[in-house]
């Protein structure tokens, strides 16, 4: 069903007037002849006119280095292979620790779900860089080298990714909620000389210990020269039975020699040199290790926070994440644009189920980014902030994860927030930003995210890699090279695996892995992962579309739909969980189809619907269904410490309903 075009919010004169991207507009008409019409122009003439809209974003956001004289993009015809800003030198933490002159002003604000809070300024955050800086390179720590972390989201997991990015080290993070097979997966590909872990953390009102887990870790890395531990769970954990390991407080001590304020010994280095190693789910084997380069992801990061979230200096960004997220590194460099970082560690629910609308009221936060399952979730819940919170410094909404539903663009209108831009975004890990996202100067509509991204040349193809033209579904694609595109992959000598993962099906264009249509307003519609999309009848189906209607049944709390493989066909099968109490009898079964049918359309509406107490997800909270399929058709789902609670996966098996018409 189409979305209604009737804005939803519309932002007001002076507010465009007053954006970022509107002075954005003007400085790249003045410096290198943007066109002076609207946001499609605009748009049009970053992907036409790419090396002059990216030294544009070099220039009007602010970057620290030496951006080169020559071309600002070599080889672009190749995709892979364009080479962005080859004279450029930077570092990625020098650039991020660029609010040192405001001295007192908050940079991280930190609050745990046990009550803990914690703030750093400028001046205290450049300090415990420079300490944890200067004792990583006695450990002889060096440009290319990977720095690991095993930790929560607290505020040393940003100063130790600094330390290490000022450095040129190659920073990697998992959160402590992975198991020690799922952490040696990826840590065990490449093999990091430290690793940074927490004694322990908190998440659902309950203490976890990690370091046995860390000493399982630490005996599979051989590569490993040190461990560092820091205190959370506890204010001196014992480590006295480790190798090899210290506190951090023993690590990078402060030093009564050391003047305050002292310089970090930036390594810049060129654009491309390795910053992140990410990781795909691994939900499907072993996870693939993401390069992601310095200049690529700062450039990336600073254009979506300054122009598209309308970052400003003193900005209160919030998303809530962990290390094991792109969230993470995304928000962490916020500090470039000058914002102060929100940081929330521990169940978003727990004490209670509006815990980070009170971490916002409470701090004024100015942008406030949360998955669309969270926005679902407190609707579910019947929340209702706008009556309950002093929301008067919110701004913005963000939402990603999955697809936002029409009635979560609803919820958040009328019970957060009825002046708000809310920005759903859609990209990932891959790209290490988004392909579709907001934008303040525009007006949001029901359902729709705002609009493509600026520099980034996407479009909805067919089968056969043709662009399809508004309000018609197909694989989301990039046409053109952008700086984010990952440096390579891991232990990947002539970049096969690389080529796979994106450029298999169109050969010189960027497959994503999404389903999307663009809408005529210039927006877009995400429909779920296209290697979701399910077939019964030779018909293209999205899965998003199945979980907007069966999730607005008051009884369903979530769902999972698959295509099962069933005489010569796929059949449609909607796994649903369901509220407390409540059972899926017939009459049930019927409303729940019979909204699908009504609201999408009978081709949508399930052979059958089984309730099931857990559905497995990813620790990124996104929901499995390759994995699942993979169960119902008795195929091995391998590296399952991928998953948040694997055991789930035994409750889709043997099941007899999908045995029987």
């Amino acid at each position: 069903m189409k979305p209604t075009t009737k804005p939803l919010w519309t932002p007001t004169e002076d507010a465009v007037a007053a954006a970022n991207i509107t002075r954005f507009a003007d400085y790249a008409r003045d410096a290198f002849g943007a066109p002076a019409g609207g946001y499609r122009d605009l748009h049009r003439w970053s992907v036409d006119q790419a090396e002059d809209f990216w030294r544009a974003v070099w220039r009007f956001c602010g970057i620290i280095g030496e951006g080169g004289d020559g071309a600002v993009v070599k080889d672009r015809e190749q995709m892979p292979g364009a080479q962005w800003f080859p004279e450029a030198r930077l570092n990625f933490a020098e650039n991020l620790l660029c609010g040192g002159d405001d001295g007192d002003r908050p940079a991280i604000i930190f609050r745990g779900e046990n009550g803990a809070t914690r703030r750093l300024s400028h001046a205290e955050l450049h300090n415990h860089v420079a300490r944890i800086a200067e004792a990583l390179a006695q450990l002889g720590v060096a440009p290319g080298d990977r720095v690991a972390a095993y930790i929560p989201n607290i505020p040393e997991a940003v100063t130790a990714m600094l330390a290490a990015a000022a450095l040129g080290a190659v920073w990697s993070s998992c959160s402590p909620d992975f198991g020690a097979r799922g952490v040696l997966d990826r840590f065990g590909q490449i093999g990091p000389k430290v690793l940074f872990c927490a004694d322990g953390y908190f998440y659902n009102g309950k203490r976890h210990d990690c370091l046995e887990k860390v000493r399982a870790i630490q005996a599979g890395l051989p590569a490993l020269e040190k461990v560092v531990v820091i205190p959370h769970a506890a204010e001196r954990p014992d480590i006295s039975a480790m190798k090899d390991t210290v506190l951090l407080a023993d690590f990078a001590p402060v030093s009564p020699n050391r003047a305050a304020g002292a310089a970090i010994p930036f390594r810049r280095l060129p654009f491309n040199h390795p910053l992140y190693i990410m990781y795909s789910s691994g939900t499907t084997g072993a996870p693939k290790c993401i390069v992601h380069g310095a200049g690529g992801t700062l450039l990336q990061h600073v254009k979506e926070h300054q122009l598209h979230c309308d970052v400003r200096r003193g900005e209160r960004l919030f998303f809530f994440t962990t290390c094991g997220w792109m969230m993470w590194n995304w928000l962490a460099s916020g500090l470039a644009s000058g914002a102060c970082l929100m940081l929330y560690d521990g169940s978003p629910f727990v004490p209670r189920a509006d815990a980070l609308l009170d971490f916002a009221a409470e701090e004024r936060i100015g942008i406030f980014g949360v998955s669309a399952k969270y926005l679902d979730a407190l609707g579910k819940a019947g929340a209702g902030p706008a009556r309950t919170h002093d929301l008067a410094a919110l701004r913005a909404v963000l939402s990603t994860g999955s697809p936002l539903s029409p009635e979560g663009f609803d919820f958040v209108y009328e019970k957060i927030k009825s002046d708000v831009c809310l920005s759903s975004i859609s990209g990932g890990t891959d790209i290490m930003g988004c392909f579709v996202l907001g934008n303040p100067a525009l007006p949001v509509r029901r359902g729709e995210i705002q609009c493509a991204a600026l520099g980034m040349k996407v479009a909805a193809l067919d089968d056969h890699g043709a662009d399809l033209p508004p309000e018609k579904k197909g694989e989301l694609a990039c046409r053109a090279p952008f700086p984010s595109m990952p440096v390579a992959f891991w232990n990947d000598p002539g970049g096969h695996k690389y080529r796979a993962a994106y450029f298999e099906k169109f050969p010189g264009t960027w497959c994503h892995g999404d389903y999307i249509a663009f809408t005529e307003s210039g927006g877009a519609i995400i429909y779920g992962r296209s290697d979701a999309v399910l077939n019964p009848g030779g018909v293209r189906i999205g899965t998003a579309e199945i979980y907007r209607e069966a999730e607005k049944v008051d009884e369903v709390m979530e769902s999972l739909v698959i295509g099962q493989r069933w005489r010569g066909d796929v059949r449609v099968v909607l796994f649903v969980r369901l509220r407390d109490g409540a059972r899926l009898d017939a009459a049930l079964s019927e409303k729940i189809t019979a909204a699908i049918r009504r609201n999408a359309t009978p081709r949508h509406a399930p052979a059958k619907i089984i309730q099931v107490a857990d559905i497995p997800r990813t620790r990124s909270g996104k929901i499995v269904e390759l994995a699942v399929r993979s169960v119902v058709h008795g195929e091995e789902v391998k590296n399952k410490e991928a998953l948040a609670n694997p055991e789930a996966l035994a409750l889709f098996a043997g099941l007899a309903e999908l045995a029987k018409e």
